[in-house]
């Protein structure tokens, strides 16, 4: 993992290159670090972002480190003191940025393999760090196929690249909500509705999943009844993180720290540490 802040612990002060309105409560920020500096992240990594008297939070990378060598996105929700702020600034204006951090996606574990993502929600937006990766080196990689659910039309992320991943001959797209509007012509249901019907290599497929801590239980279900081995389920996952660099132990689970060791597990490991608890 290499650092471009000064240190772990001081942020370096970056600039908004430009913002994009995703939703009424999401926006896309495309970040620039000082002195063009390239970020040089893995998929499933994230940064501490902080404005000075606001705090600071981790927000996770949601471009991929094959798209843009000096600048990368940042998809962040609104959902309080600091992301009330973070959604007032615009093109120009400044950032503390620490990072990147974290145990992302492992490339390796992929490749030659067919990818189920899997994506729920806000949940799109760490996944999609993956998703665009794996679709720039699509030569290394089987079938990808994508499965995204929210819960209103009106909260989908990324239309436009959801549009393009449509377009595309070697991707398969997914999508549902949980409550329909009077436009909608797509499916209805939670999103472990669209899994079953998937046919699926059992021993060469590889699902990546990454959503609300209440999808996790249901998802894996759905996977097991595929008979997807738990080696092949990997899942991003958040637990109170804080510091970044394992220091504060809010994001503990037992003996892991998810800000160092996750947020990507093996699902074999997630079940050890829910053993745990």
């Amino acid at each position: 993992m290499e650092l471009q802040t000064k240190d772990l612990y001081n942020p370096s002060m970056a600039d908004i290159v430009a913002v994009e309105e995703l939703t009424e409560t999401e926006k896309r920020f495309e970040i620039q670090l000082p002195g063009d500096t390239a970020l040089k992240h893995k998929p499933g990594q994230f940064v501490e972002v902080s404005i000075f008297g606001f705090g600071e939070a981790p927000i996770s990378i949601c471009s991929s480190p094959t798209k843009r060598s000096t600048t990368f996105d940042l998809t962040i929700r609104k959902t309080g003191r600091l992301t009330d702020k973070i959604h007032l600034l615009t093109a120009g204006s400044k950032v503390g940025i620490r990072g990147p951090f974290g145990n992302g996606f492992n490339a390796s574990d992929f490749e030659g393999k067919d990818i189920l993502f899997i994506a729920g929600g806000i949940g799109l937006a760490p996944l999609k760090s993956m998703i665009d990766y794996t679709i720039d080196k699509r030569d290394d990689f089987k079938r990808i196929i994508i499965v995204y659910g929210t819960k209103k039309p009106s909260e989908i992320l990324f239309p436009s690249e959801i549009k393009k991943w449509q377009e595309r001959d070697d991707v398969e797209f997914y999508m549902t909500v949980d409550h329909a509007d009077a436009d909608w012509k797509g499916n209805v249901g939670v999103i472990t509705t669209l899994i079953p019907p998937l046919k699926l290599d059992e021993e060469n497929t590889v699902a990546a999943v990454v959503g609300p801590p209440v999808m996790y239980k249901f998802t894996a279900m759905a996977l097991k009844a595929k008979r997807l081995p738990d080696k092949n389920i990997f899942m991003s996952l958040e637990r109170r993180m804080k510091c970044g660099v394992g220091k504060c132990g809010h994001c503990q689970i037992n003996n892991s720290y998810v800000c160092q060791d996750g947020p990507v597990y093996n699902y074999l490991r997630v079940k050890e540490l829910e053993e745990a608890i």
